[in-house]
C-alpha cells in the first residue's frame, strides 16, 4: 500500500483533502478475471509445446541422422545454446551472463529458450539473490553490480516477450527486484542495478497491458518509483516515472492511485517536487513525463478538483516556455491540462471516467 503522506515532504495538498470523503469499492474482480485469463493462456502455451516435443519425438523415432539434425543449426545458434548451458554452472556462468546480453536484440526467440530450458531461470535468480546480502551495509562493488545486471538484461529479455511475459508475472519475479530498487546509495553500482531494475518493470508496462498494471497494483512498485522520482539521477527518475505515467494511463491504475486522498497526495506531491527542481535545471525529458502524469490524474472528477488548487505555478506561468519551445507536443498535454482545471470545464458525464 502506498506510505503515509509526510514521507512525501511537506503538506502541499490540505485543501484537497474533502473531495476523498468516500471509499471506493474494491477491484478485486479485476485481478481474478486477469488471473484467470492467464491460466487459460498459459495452459494454451504448454498445448503448443506440447505439440511441439511429440514432433520432435517422431522425428527420433525415424532416426534420422545426427548429422542432419546437427546440419541445421547454424555456428552462432550452437554458441548461444552453450552459453544457455554454460549459465548451470557456477564457474561458466559469469562469462555466459556477459555474451547473452549481448545476444537478446540478435535472438528474437532467446526468451522462450531462457524460460523454457531446465534450471536456466533459477541460475539467474540465484545471481540476484546472491547480491542481497551486499545491499546493506553498502558493499556492492561495480565488479558484482556488473555481474548482477547481465542477469537482469535477461530477465528483461523475458519480460519483453509476449509468449513469456505472463509466465514471469505468475511467478512473481519482479518481487525479486524490488530490494534493488529500495536502496538509497547514489554510488555508480547502485545507480547502475537500480536503473537496470527499473528497466524490467519499464519493459513489463511498456505493452500497455491491463495484466501487468493489476499485477504491479499488488506490489509496492509506485511508493517505489516515487522516491526514485525525487532522489534518483535523472535516467532513473525518467524511467520511474514513466512507468507511473503507465500506471495511470490504465484505467485501473488511475482508479487506484486516486481511489483514497493518501494516494493521490502522495503522488500528486512528487510531481509536484519534480516541478520544484525542473524549475532549478529545466530538461525537457523529464518535464513531459510530469505534464502527462498531471494531465492523467485531470482526467478523474475528485482529482481535477484537487488540483485546480494545489497544481504547481510553475506549470500555469511561463516557466518552461523555453524548454518546451520546440516540443508541441508536451506543449499541446500542457495546454490541455489548464484547459481541464479551467473552473467552467463541464464535469464528466455518465460515460466518462468518475470514481
Amino acid at each position: 500500500m502506498m506510505p503515509n503522506p509526510h514521507v512525501y515532504g511537506h503538506h502541499q495538498y490540505p485543501q484537497a483533502e474533502s473531495a476523498w470523503m468516500h471509499q471506493q469499492p474494491s477491484h478485486q474482480h479485476h485481478a481474478q478475471a486477469a488471473a484467470a485469463a492467464a491460466t487459460v493462456a498459459q495452459q494454451q502455451h504448454y498445448n503448443r509445446l506440447a505439440t511441439a516435443h511429440n514432433t520432435v519425438g517422431a522425428l527420433g523415432q525415424a532416426h534420422a541422422p545426427d548429422n542432419v539434425l546437427e546440419g541445421s543449426v547454424s555456428e552462432d545458434n550452437r554458441r548461444t545454446l552453450q552459453y544457455i548451458a554454460d549459465l548451470l554452472n557456477e564457474n561458466t556462468r559469469e562469462a555466459a551472463l556477459l555474451e547473452l546480453s549481448k545476444k537478446r536484440e540478435q535472438v528474437p526467440e532467446l526468451a522462450l529458450i531462457l524460460w523454457h530450458s531446465f534450471g536456466v531461470m533459477t541460475s539467474l535468480l540465484q545471481e540476484i539473490i546472491s547480491v542481497y546480502s551486499l545491499l546493506s551495509p553498502s558493499q556492492l562493488t561495480a565488479a558484482a553490480s556488473n555481474r548482477v545486471c547481465n542477469a537482469l538484461a535477461l530477465l528483461q529479455c523475458v519480460a519483453s516477450h509476449n509468449e513469456t511475459r505472463t509466465l514471469f508475472l505468475n511467478a512473481h519475479i519482479p518481487l525479486y527486484l524490488y530490494p534493488f530498487l529500495n536502496t538509497t546509495s547514489k554510488s555508480r553500482p547502485f545507480e547502475y542495478l537500480r536503473l537496470t531494475s527499473l528497466g524490467v518493470i519499464g519493459a513489463l508496462v511498456k505493452n500497455d497491458s491491463s495484466e501487468v498494471i493489476n499485477f504491479l497494483l499488488t506490489t509496492e512498485i509506485i511508493p517505489l518509483c516515487l522516491r526514485i522520482m525525487e532522489t534518483g539521477s535523472e535516467l532513473s527518475k525518467t524511467v520511474a516515472i514513466f512507468i507511473v505515467q503507465k500506471i495511470l494511463l490504465d484505467d485501473n491504475g488511475l482508479n487506484y492511485i486516486c481511489a483514497t486522498y493518501e494516494r493521490f497526495y502522495a503522488v500528486g506531491t512528487v510531481l509536484s517536487n519534480m516541478v520544484a527542481q525542473l524549475v532549478e535545471q529545466q530538461t525537457a525529458r523529464l518535464l513531459k513525463h510530469v505534464v502527462r502524469c498531471f494531465l492523467r490524474l485531470s482526467d478523474n472528477a475528485r482529482a481535477r478538483e484537487a488540483l485546480r488548487q494545489c497544481l504547481p505555478e510553475p506549470l500555469r506561468d511561463h516557466t518552461f516556455s523555453a524548454v518546451l519551445r520546440d516540443d508541441a507536443a508536451t506543449k499541446r498535454c500542457l495546454t490541455q491540462l489548464l484547459i481541464n482545471l479551467s473552473e467552467n470545464t463541464m464535469e464528466p458525464t455518465a460515460g466518462q471516467l468518475t470514481l
